[in-house]
């Protein structure tokens, strides 16, 4: 990954991890990795426990930000969720979430909250 790439995804995160916040969400945790990937952001909303994908985008040439969140990364998230509530027990419900931010010339960027975005 080109440092353009991962510097838009850590901005896309940070502004992901406010907009959450900004709308009652606590952050328990950033980047949380297994042998699989990681988890953008996993979140308190209430009673969920909410397991976020961040996807940022500058351009729709790729299709929309959400699009990537496509059955192999949702099953990898999955996974990862198992990993984190294996180390941390928990019973507050499991929940996926994806932020979709689309970056826009001369206007702020778009930030689309998908609540239950998949199931496990």
């Amino acid at each position: 990954m080109t440092d353009t790439r991962q510097a838009l995804g850590r901005w896309g995160e940070d502004l992901a991890a406010a907009y959450l916040q900004q709308h009652g969400m606590v952050i328990l945790e950033r980047n949380f990795r297994g042998k699989r990937g990681e988890v953008d952001i996993i979140a308190r909303d209430g009673e969920d426990l909410v397991f976020v994908e961040v996807k940022t985008r500058r351009s729709e040439v790729f299709g929309i930000p959400q699009e990537a969140v496509n059955w192999r990364k949702r099953q990898q998230i999955i996974h990862l969720a198992e990993i984190y509530l294996q180390r941390h027990p928990s019973l507050l419900q499991p929940r996926f979430d994806v932020v979709a931010i689309m970056v826009r010339p001369h206007a702020d960027p778009l930030v689309e909250h998908l609540p239950n975005a998949f199931t496990a």
